[in-house]
């Protein structure tokens, strides 16, 4: 049998986070305001579900709508409150103008975050160039996943993109492991696992009532379950 998947929920509050543990989720990834397509949650909120649950937790970096780093200075004291908060793992993404990485900014914060583990969230699906970004964030220190869907599109338009990401790994820039997500579907699973993909990541699919509606426990253990199907 090959090693589990890795399957990470979005959560917004305590009762996200303990359902999605209830229902096999390996990891959470701490946002609010999906309106915005997930932003910084407050301290207060990542001290609480720290407490609740004993999964790992990547909290998002990320102040406004978009893809520019905004305000650095901001970002990094917020990113220290987290710290003291109990945050060890983070999502951050900046692009420049010109769909280039903004390295610089990506750089300063994580130079910030003192050797914590962190994900380059779905600014890469927005890069001008996907394969020059990956060189560039290539010796970043604990950059260790990329949450794509292999297209700004979605899933279903960013496969081919993806199973041809994953038949480099290992390689300069590719070391990274691929978390998909956007747009992602159960139906999608089969064809993501056979081509080496490890790791999923599922917002709404995990909330049958919507963004309205809490985190469904009992979705999340289908996706377990399917995830875990597809391993055997």
């Amino acid at each position: 049998m090959s090693k589990r998947a890795v399957l990470e929920v979005i959560a917004l509050d305590v009762e996200d986070a303990v359902a999605a543990q209830a229902g096999g989720a390996d990891r959470l990834e701490l946002v609010t305001e999906m309106a915005a397509d997930g932003l910084t949650p407050a301290p207060a909120t990542v001290a609480a579900i720290r407490a609740a649950v004993d999964i790992d937790l990547r909290v998002m970096l990320r102040l406004a709508d978009g893809f520019a780093a905004g305000d650095l200075d901001r970002l990094i004291g917020v990113a220290d409150a987290l710290r003291q908060a109990g945050a060890d793992q983070f999502v951050l993404g900046f692009l420049a103008t010109d769909g280039g990485v903004d390295l610089g900014a990506v750089e300063r914060v994580v130079d910030a975050l003192d050797g914590c583990r962190w994900t380059f969230h779905r600014a890469i699906d927005r890069a001008a160039d996907r394969n020059a970004l990956r060189k560039q964030l290539a010796d970043l220190p604990g950059l260790d996943t990329y949450l794509t869907a292999g297209s700004a599109a979605g899933v279903d338009d960013g496969l081919p993109t993806l199973l041809a990401e994953a038949a480099h790994d290992g390689e300069p820039g590719y070391e990274q492991q691929i978390m998909v997500g956007g747009g992602l579907r159960l139906d999608h699973v089969t064809r993501l696992r056979a081509g080496g993909i490890k790791a999923f990541h599922i917002g709404g699919a995990a909330r049958p009532d919507g963004w309205r509606g809490p985190v469904s426990a009992t979705a999340v253990a289908q996706w377990r379950t399917a995830l875990d199907g597809d391993a055997a």
